[in-house]
C-alpha cells in the first residue's frame, strides 16, 4: 500500500462512513440527463489509511520551509511566520469582499497604506493591488500602455520592444495584449545593446518591457539612456519587478525612468509562492497613467476609506473583487517589520550572498559574466559537457541526491547550458557553503564517473521522467477507467 495510488489501494467495503439522512427538502429538480445513473467510482478506504495516504504525499512536497530553494529569477525567500499570524487575524481573515465599505475600514486602510508604501519603494505614484500573479501584472501593464496610446489617438503604436534576456512571460504577455514583439539583442557584456534599441525605436513602438537587474543578474548600466530613447520616441517603459530583490532601498524603477512597474509580492515581499498560488502581481504607475489603472482603487475621503469606482478611463477589472487580500496583509506585515533600512539590508545581503556563491563556484564552473552581479548569476558546465558529456540537466538531477532543489536551468535562453542561481538574503553562510560544496563535488564526480550524473537522481521516489511529454500531454487527474 505504501506506493499505491489512492484508487489502486481501494478495498471494497473497508469504508464504513455513512452520511446522515437528508433532513432538508430535495427540491433541486435537476433534469434526468444531468443525474448519474450509478454512484461515482470513488476509492474505498478506511479513514486512517486515507489520512496516511495524503500525509505521505504531503511529505514529498518541497518548499522554502524544507530547505534551500535557489531558483534564479524567482526569489524563493523564506516566508516569515509573523506574516501568517497577521493574515489570520479574525478582523482581516473573516471579512467579506462584498460587505459595505464602512464595515471594512481596517482592511481598506491596510490596502491604502500598502499602496503608499509600495510607491515609496518604487518611485511610482499609484498602485493597483488587483492582479493575482506576475503574469497578470504584466498583462495589466501592457493594457495600460495600449489604453494610454489609444486615449491620445496614437493607434499606430502596435509594437513592443523586448530584450532577448527578458523573462519568457514578457513577449507572451505583449502578444496576448495585441502587440507585435520586437526583440533587441544583448551586447557582449550581457546588457541591452543601445545601438540596436535606437534602431528599433520608431513611432510604431508602444514601449519596452525590461527588468533591471536583468535575468543575467546584471544591472543595466545604460538605463537612463534607454529611458531617454524610448521616451523621446513617444513610448513608455515597463518594469518587470521579478528581480527587484536586488534593488530594494538602493535604486527605484521610477527614478530610472520607468512609467509602469509590476511587483511580485510573492517574491520580493516574502509571501507564499509556487504551486499555482496564492500570488500577487501588483502594478504601479506614474501619475500620467493613473486614470487607466484597474477599477476600483481604494481612496480616502472625509468619511473614511472607500472603493472608488468612478474611473471612466480605467482598463476595467483584472480580477474578481480586490486581489488576493491575505497576500496583501502578509506583504504589508513584511514592510512594517523591516522598514526602509531593513529593506535596503535585504538587497545588500541578497547581493552579497550571490557574489559570495559566484566566487566559490568560479573555479569549478564557467561563469559567463564573472563580474559583480546583483541578486543572481549564471554558471554553466560547458567544460564538463565538452569533455565528459555532462549537461546542466544532469547536474540538476544529481543535486536532488544531495537534498537540494536545483537552480533554474536552461534560462535565460541566450546562455547555453545555463544554471541561473539566486541564493536570496535569507540563507546563511553555512547553507551557501554546503550548497557550493555539493555543486563542487558534483563537478568532481563528472570527471570520474559521468554516468553517476547522467543516471541521477538515485534517491528520489521516481527517476527521470519524460519532461517534454509531461509538459505537452499532462495527466492532470486520475481516471478510474485506467484500472480496467
Amino acid at each position: 500500500m505504501q506506493n499505491k495510488l489512492l484508487f489502486e489501494a481501494s478495498v471494497a467495503g473497508s469504508n464504513s462512513f455513512q452520511l446522515p439522512p437528508l433532513d432538508v427538502p430535495d427540491e433541486m429538480n435537476l433534469p434526468e440527463e444531468l443525474l448519474r445513473p450509478d454512484n461515482p467510482p470513488l476509492p474505498d478506504l478506511p479513514e486512517n489509511e486515507t489520512v496516511r495516504h495524503f500525509t505521505r504525499l504531503s511529505k514529498r512536497a518541497y518548499g522554502v520551509d524544507d530547505g534551500f530553494y535557489p531558483l534564479g529569477s524567482c526569489t524563493m525567500k523564506y516566508n516569515p511566520k509573523i506574516n501568517e499570524w497577521a493574515a489570520r487575524l479574525p478582523g482581516l481573515a473573516e471579512i467579506h469582499p462584498l460587505q459595505p465599505d464602512e464595515t471594512a475600514q481596517g482592511a481598506l486602510e491596510l490596502m491604502y497604506r500598502l499602496d503608499q508604501a509600495l510607491c515609496a519603494v518604487t518611485g511610482m505614484d499609484r498602485f493597483t493591488l488587483q492582479p493575482a500573479a506576475g503574469a497578470q501584472g504584466e498583462l495589466t501593464g501592457a493594457m495600460i500602455m495600449a489604453a494610454y496610446h489609444a486615449k491620445r489617438g496614437d493607434a499606430k503604436r502596435t509594437k513592443m520592444i523586448v530584450p532577448d534576456s527578458a523573462h519568457g512571460t514578457n513577449p507572451a504577455t505583449a502578444n496576448m495584449a495585441g502587440f507585435d514583439v520586437v526583440e533587441v539583442k544583448s551586447n557582449a557584456r550581457g546588457l541591452v545593446d543601445v545601438a540596436s534599441l535606437r534602431a528599433a525605436m520608431n513611432d510604431e513602438v508602444a514601449g519596452i518591457m525590461l527588468t533591471n537587474p536583468n535575468t543575467l543578474g546584471l544591472f543595466e548600466e545604460d538605463i537612463t539612456e534607454i529611458a531617454a530613447i524610448v521616451h523621446d520616441g513617444g513610448g513608455l517603459l515597463y518594469y518587470d519587478g521579478a528581480n527587484l530583490n536586488g534593488m530594494l532601498g538602493v535604486a527605484r524603477p521610477g527614478d530610472m525612468g520607468f512609467d509602469i512597474v509590476h511587483l511580485n509580492l510573492h517574491k520580493t515581499f516574502s509571501t507564499p509562492h509556487g504551486g499555482g498560488g496564492p500570488g500577487s502581481g501588483v502594478v504601479g504607475v506614474k501619475q500620467h497613467l493613473e486614470p487607466f489603472l484597474p477599477s476600483p482603487l481604494v481612496a480616502k475621503g472625509e468619511g473614511g476609506y472607500y472603493f472608488d469606482h468612478d474611473r471612466p478611463d480605467s482598463i476595467g477589472r483584472l480580477l474578481a473583487f480586490h486581489g488576493n487580500f491575505s497576500v496583501l496583509v502578509r506583504a504589508y506585515t513584511y514592510l512594517l517589520t523591516l522598514g526602509a533600512a531593513g529593506l535596503r539590508e535585504v538587497s545588500e545581503n541578497a547581493v552579497l550572498n550571490a557574489n559570495y556563491l559566484r566566487v566559490l563556484l568560479r573555479d569549478h564552473y564557467h561563469i559567463p559574466f564573472d563580474r559583480l552581479c546583483k541578486h543572481e548569476f549564471i554558471a554553466t558546465p560547458s567544460h564538463l559537457k565538452q569533455e565528459y558529456g555532462v549537461t546542466t540537466l544532469d547536474i540538476a538531477k544529481r543535486l536532488l541526491d544531495y537534498g537540494y532543489h536545483p537552480p533554474t536551468v536552461y534560462f535565460p535562453l541566450i546562455v547555453e547550458e545555463a544554471l541561473l542561481i539566486e541564493p536570496t538574503e535569507t540563507e546563511s553562510r553555512e547553507r551557501i557553503d554546503d550548497f557550493a560544496a555539493a555543486l563542487i563535488k558534483i563537478a568532481a564526480e563528472a570527471e570520474v564517473d559521468a554516468s553517476l550524473l547522467q543516471e541521477a537522481p538515485h534517491n528520489m521516489p521516481i527517476g527521470r521522467v519524460d519532461e517534454v511529454g509531461a509538459a505537452r500531454k499532462p495527466i492532470l487527474r486520475y481516471r478510474a477507467t485506467d484500472l480496467v
